[in-house]
């Protein structure tokens, strides 16, 4: 039954990379969240960056680092979040999660529970203006504009980037949100 379930779950996350054939000279930019609460957290984003190179991607831009709440949750250090705007070719939002997802297992993330400390977390909020919802990825990310440890970052990168769903730039969503936890410029002295 379980290995039915993850075929199914398969097909379908492969059926968006077949859709995405005409991909060959298309720049797509793309943002990712990145947080770390674990260990040395500035090396684990510097590692996830240095990842993304890796991976093919190019990184464009970089957010400064903030250090934040962590969200939903008590008794766990502060995050240290950043936002970086990577630039793609040839790459499908599906091929892109599956490099992220890659990067993530290597700097030693195992378990993707929501409610637990992280090595690395990284989230692919924004692939263009794409929209899709799989089992394996949702893009614009469900809940990126409900979150100020994102939007903090991202507003630094791309204030008047419009979000495909909310129909709001990333300033009005940053100005009309209801988050309240305490996001500070990281210092790291």
């Amino acid at each position: 039954m379980r290995f039915t379930e993850n075929l199914r779950k398969l097909k379908k996350f492969f059926y968006f990379t077949q859709n995405f054939t005409n991909l060959e000279n298309h720049l797509i930019t793309a943002y990712v969240g990145l947080g770390s609460n674990l260990g040395d957290r500035a090396g684990n984003l510097l590692l996830a960056v240095r990842g993304f190179l890796e991976a093919g991607f190019y990184v464009n831009k970089l957010s400064a680092i903030y250090e934040t709440e962590p969200n939903g949750v008590k008794g766990h250090e502060k995050y240290l979040n950043l936002c970086a705007e990577i630039r793609v070719t040839s790459v499908s939002p599906s091929q892109m999660m599956a490099r992220i997802m890659r990067i993530e297992y290597l700097l030693g993330r195992r378990d993707k529970n929501l409610k637990k400390p992280r090595i690395i977390d990284l989230d692919l909020l924004l692939y263009g203006n794409f929209q899709c919802h799989t089992e394996l990825l949702t893009l614009p990310h469900p809940r990126m504009h409900e979150r100020k440890f994102v939007l903090v970052p991202l507003n630094e990168l791309a204030p008047h980037l419009l979000h495909p769903v909310q129909n709001k730039t990333i300033q009005e969503l940053l100005e009309v949100t209801r988050d309240d936890l305490e996001v500070k410029r990281w210092n790291p002295n």
